[in-house]
């Protein structure tokens, strides 16, 4: 079996933390490398953002990335893609062809990645008669629902009610997203397919007893210091903004007997989104001397953070999965999330952390409190913790993905495929 999957807008080899680079470079880097490895062929197109890079990027073998150069290699924000959607599909085409005529292969199945390659993959679809399989990862309507500084354009929205119609099978990460695609979208839950995203659990661990000592002094962060972190991109949407406030309230109660110490690592992302703002936000509160903000980090690095930390903080308005909180439990931290998304399934309530609901700065402030006053709870839930992220794997996540792919094609018959109107 051959896959093109398609993530335009951000490359699986992008460091996760920095400008649109998220848990979604994530899911697709490690879906891809796990179904090559299980006799899947994948090749995932992106949009060339760094000309040294080359056309084809081999990461291992039965897995490539394709750079498409669609527009200029840099100055480009998200929200202007759009305007390179038929240069980018024009690329892929161009380049399948070239491969098809020098190996007589072909692809038998698109699996297209947020709304922006949605779109591209539907047309390539229709035009070559395979099945395409698409992901949402995060949805216009869900995010406007949550009340933050989304915004998410009403044509965007049509544009993702266009491919929950048009596309062959819809794979979302948890059950909730399927209720939340019930609720904002028009959608047909017999193309529904529910496949949850894995963490790296052979890199993300709790390690030796001196772990923490020794990554906490590489921070530069006090030994005995109580630390919480948070661990993604700086943007409201993904509540940096909420843990700082709360930060701030747990410093002016003074019931902490321990110096406290919160680290944030990510770059900032999308329009008006700055680290600036949020070290305001600090200096606002009084923490600015506890906090360190430390940009994004690669995987094999974000480990030490975790192992630094007593807690990691997930306070976002939405997750589909929240891949943070697992990595996180791998390594034996406790997690405080905010009940939304898939966050009750990626965090075992009461077991390996705790969930908030709403995002208020005293709610939020008593969670970390909890945790961080009560030793003993939080020595249990790291035990735990572990284990639970060991039930999450990527291999069982590309084995239920080659599944779904396998269902996708069992049922479709090219050129006979019911289609909803382009423009419904």
């Amino acid at each position: 079996m051959r896959v093109a999957m398609i993530s335009m807008h951000t490359s699986p080899l992008e460091q996760p933390g920095s400008g649109d680079a998220g848990g979604m470079n994530v899911y697709v880097h490690n879906t891809a490398t796990h179904l090559a490895r299980i006799g899947v062929e994948v090749d995932v197109f992106t949009r060339a953002t760094h000309p040294s890079q080359g056309e084809v990027v081999e990461v291992e073998s039965g897995y490539r990335v394709i750079n498409v150069v669609a527009g200029p290699y840099e100055g480009l924000e998200k929200e202007d893609l759009p305007t390179q959607l038929t240069a980018f599909a024009g690329g892929i085409v161009h380049f399948a062809r070239a491969e098809s005529e020098h190996t007589g292969a072909g692809y038998d199945l698109i699996h297209s990645h947020y709304w922006l390659s949605g779109q591209v993959g539907w047309l390539l679809a229709d035009l070559v008669g395979v099945p395409l399989v698409h992901t949402g990862h995060t949805w216009a309507a869900v995010k406007n629902a949550y009340g933050t500084d989304a915004n998410e354009s009403e044509a965007r929205r049509i544009c993702e009610q266009q491919l929950v119609d048009n596309a062959d099978t819809l794979v979302v990460n948890t059950p909730d997203e399927t209720v939340e695609l019930a609720r904002f979208y028009d959608v047909d839950p017999s193309k529904i397919a529910v496949v949850s995203p894995g963490a790296d659990t052979e890199l993300f661990t709790p390690g030796t007893n001196r772990n923490t000592e020794r990554s906490r002094r590489d921070l530069g962060v006090p030994v005995h210091a109580k630390v919480i972190a948070f661990v993604g991109r700086l943007q409201d949407f993904k509540g940096p903004q909420v843990l700082l406030r709360a930060a701030g309230e747990l410093a002016r109660r003074r019931s902490i007997d321990a110096p406290l110490r919160v680290l944030v690592c990510g770059g900032a992302s999308g329009a008006g989104s700055s680290v600036d703002r949020y070290r305001e936000i600090a200096r606002e509160e009084g923490i600015a001397t506890i906090v360190r903000f430390l940009g994004a980090r690669p995987p094999q690095e974000l480990v030490s953070i975790y192992q630094a930390a007593d807690v990691v903080a997930v306070p976002s308005y939405n997750e589909s999965f929240g891949l943070v909180a697992i990595e996180a439990q791998a390594t034996g931290t406790p997690v405080v999330a905010a009940r939304v998304g898939g966050l009750p399934i990626a965090v075992a309530e009461g077991k390996t952390g705790l969930l908030v609901d709403g995002h208020d700065t005293s709610a939020w402030a008593d969670a970390l409190e909890q945790l961080l006053i009560d030793d003993s709870l939080r020595l249990t839930m790291s035990q735990q913790a572990t284990e639970h992220a060991a039930t999450f794997s990527w291999a069982a996540s590309a084995s239920k993905l080659r599944d779904v792919y396998s269902r996708a094609l069992e049922g479709f018959v090219p050129g006979t495929a019911t289609r909803r109107p382009r423009g419904a």
